[in-house]
């Protein structure tokens, strides 16, 4: 009898490990909103990450965050690094493309609490109203990544941040002058 239910574990496991290889091998996941603001204001605030933990929706997770800016003051080369609590993590960002003032393509790089490299595009289009701002990022999934999303789905992890930190973009952009 321990022999079948042995047998049957281990298939039933394996059937997981293979199905959860099928999963995709990279992943996006993009948010907009419209801002009642010029493209260039709003995108004067995202290219420079000493605003960044204004509108940041990760910024209160540790209060005691450490941060560092390098490089220039903001566009290509300008840098923001955080080391934080156990929620928070470890990580940098670092601008590699800015188009004034129609995008912003950054590298994101987490440390803690698991190593990946993503990409982040921030584009700028203006609206009657108007900047429709987009924030979409980018990664790849390795195959412990793929055995998570068959339980959640990075889209619905990293959405309501994305979510949280435009709102909170548009309340800086839409109150600044």
């Amino acid at each position: 009898m321990f022999k079948k239910i042995l047998i049957v574990l281990v298939v039933v496991v394996a059937a997981f490990l293979g199905y959860a290889a099928t999963r995709p091998d990279t992943f996006e996941v993009s948010r907009s909103t419209v801002i009642k603001a010029p493209p260039q204001r709003v995108f004067d605030i995202v290219n420079d990450f000493h605003n960044f933990p204004q509108w940041s929706p990760w910024q209160h997770l540790d209060p005691k965050m450490q941060t560092t800016y390098s490089g220039p003051q903001n566009g290509v080369g300008s840098s923001y690094a955080w080391s934080g609590n156990d929620k928070a993590g470890q990580g940098s960002m670092k601008i590699t493309e800015a188009q004034a003032p129609a995008k912003i393509g950054m590298q994101l790089d987490f440390i803690k609490p698991f190593a990946s490299s993503n990409t982040v595009d921030f584009a700028f289009a203006p609206e009657a109203d108007g900047t429709k701002v987009t924030w979409t990022m980018r990664g790849n999934s390795p195959f412990g990544m793929k055995v998570m999303t068959v339980f959640v789905s990075m889209d619905k992890t990293i959405g309501p941040d994305f979510e949280q930190g435009l709102a909170n973009l548009k309340t800086i952009a839409e109150t600044s002058h």
